[in-house]
């Protein structure tokens, strides 16, 4: 079989984090069998439309790369790909089921069809259209809605690849429109002759169609063909798991997360797991490793809970795996000094989670890396073991051979170096911190910085030379 899933999205606002899953899901399925990702704009609901949302759809799914085969923007054998560009399509498919005997105009006007309602709501009774439909019909000529007559009345069972056996009864049938008034046809039809004509046989989805499912196997039944295979998906729960995520909790424009300086492939990584058990230890996947592992089968039954401390660890660890290079082109950095930041680059990597957090840093406790400190004799002696300045003076002094001897050669071996003359001061006068204090601030100007081995590392010995001197004018020396 030649597999066919489909991403179908109704341009009615930003993406979020549930319906990114319902497309991975589906193009994961697709590449693992050498199948066809198809992208379909559901755009029937005019109402709710909201301008540009299909492009942005499309700009979100090609930030996380999936790539669809067959869509708006690129056609394919099934085009058009936009819902409201296909109307006379699904007129074709109405005028099947009305010779068929399975349509017919709905004759009551929208006061007539309130009325019912209410009269079925003082019987305590639900509404069943299909109780009232009129023994003859007239010609539908399309300024009236068309409804479906529904053929059987009858228990419908399917096995759904992630829920496993499923099935509703006869209370869940009626005659639903097919297409209303205004000529645009309902999501209950028109997603079915779109799956139909563009032999889509893999669906994924969401827990909230699962009711809905017999009157789109009905369909497929008055169009004597058979439905495609359903997995529906898990809910994404809020971090305290009692309800699903909405935008109240968290459930963002997944564009946002690139703003905020998430790497497409953490994030796909994170989404992948977000419901889906590999059944092994692996916790970090490349796409193709995630092509290769996943199937319907491991994806959980119950709700996943979204946890923002391990989309944040993810990412981290995608950003470690970047070269220096990489980490400034994909992080968009500049810098005035190319050299010193390319320096810097594991320092970010080792702190930051994202390439957002990372910029904070490079304007707050890293800024000294690339701004000349402004020093104050007060925190050059703060630990300072006499009343006098010179054991700090003669301290920095010391270390000026270490420091102009470490170009070339790695942080830990500066650290060798500079260790050595820190642990042979005595406790009396200060131990290691009397030693490292100034160094660290002399270099940095902040009370809190990076270690002095790293800084010396970055800045070079030039320009920590410089600066240790500054510290020592300051000092009187």
């Amino acid at each position: 079989m030649n597999v066919r899933t489909r991403f179908a999205p109704s341009p009615t606002g930003y993406m979020h984090i549930g319906g990114v899953r319902t497309a991975l899901y589906a193009w994961l399925y697709a590449r693992k069998h050498s199948g066809s990702f198809i992208l379909r704009i559901e755009d029937t609901d005019k109402e709710r439309e909201v301008e540009g949302s299909i492009g942005h759809i499309m700009e979100s799914l090609r930030w996380l790369g999936l790539q669809w085969d067959e869509g708006p923007d690129i056609g394919g054998f099934h085009e058009p790909y936009v819902q409201s560009a296909r109307l006379p399509i699904y007129q074709a498919y109405a005028q099947k089921l009305i010779a068929s005997g399975f349509a017919y105009t709905d004759p009551y006007t929208p006061d007539e069809l309130e009325e019912l309602r209410q009269k079925a709501e003082m019987e305590k009774r639900p509404f069943l259209f299909r109780e009232h439909r009129p023994e003859q019909s007239e010609e539908w000529d399309g300024t009236k809605p068309l409804r479906f007559r529904t053929p059987f009345l009858k228990r419908y069972s399917w096995n759904d690849l992630v829920r496993g056996e499923l099935s509703a009864g006869e209370e869940a049938l009626d005659d639903f429109i097919l297409i209303k008034s205004d000529g645009y046809p309902t999501y209950n039809f028109a997603h079915v002759v779109d799956d139909i004509e563009m032999q889509i046989t893999h669906v994924t989805r969401g827990e909230e169609f699962i009711s809905s499912t017999p009157k789109f196997l009905s369909l497929y039944d008055a169009f004597e063909l058979p439905p495609p295979a359903f997995a529906t998906l898990p809910p994404i729960l809020s971090e305290e798991g009692k309800k699903k995520l909405s935008k109240r909790d968290g459930a963002k424009d997944i564009l946002d997360y690139r703003a905020e300086g998430y790497l497409p492939e953490a994030f796909v990584n994170f989404l992948a797991l977000l419901g889906w058990n590999p059944g092994t230890e692996q916790e970090y996947f490349t796409s193709e490793e995630l092509i290769q592992a996943f199937d319907f089968d491991k994806v959980n039954k119950s709700g996943a809970h979204f946890n923002e401390e391990k989309l944040l660890s993810v990412n981290q660890y995608w950003l470690r795996q970047l070269s220096s290079g990489e980490f400034t082109v994909q992080g968009n950095f500049t810098s005035p000094d190319p050299e010193r930041f390319s320096k810097t680059v594991p320092l970010l990597k080792e702190r930051a989670h994202t390439f957002g957090e990372a910029r904070e840093m490079l304007t707050g406790e890293l800024a000294c890396i690339f701004t000349q400190p402004v020093l104050t004799e007060e925190m050059l002696l703060l630990k300072e073991p006499g009343e006098a300045a010179g054991f700090t003076r003669t301290t920095l002094t010391n270390l000026l051979p270490f420091i102009k001897e470490s170009d070339g050669k790695t942080i830990e071996e500066i650290k060798v170096a500079i260790m050595s003359v820190a642990d042979e001061n005595p406790k009396e006068k200060g131990g290691r911190g009397a030693v490292l204090w100034p160094l660290r601030y002399g270099l940095s100007g902040q009370e809190r910085s990076p270690d002095p081995f790293s800084l010396i590392y970055i800045l070079g010995s030039a320009g920590s030379e410089l600066r240790i001197r500054a510290a020592l004018d300051i000092l009187g020396g």
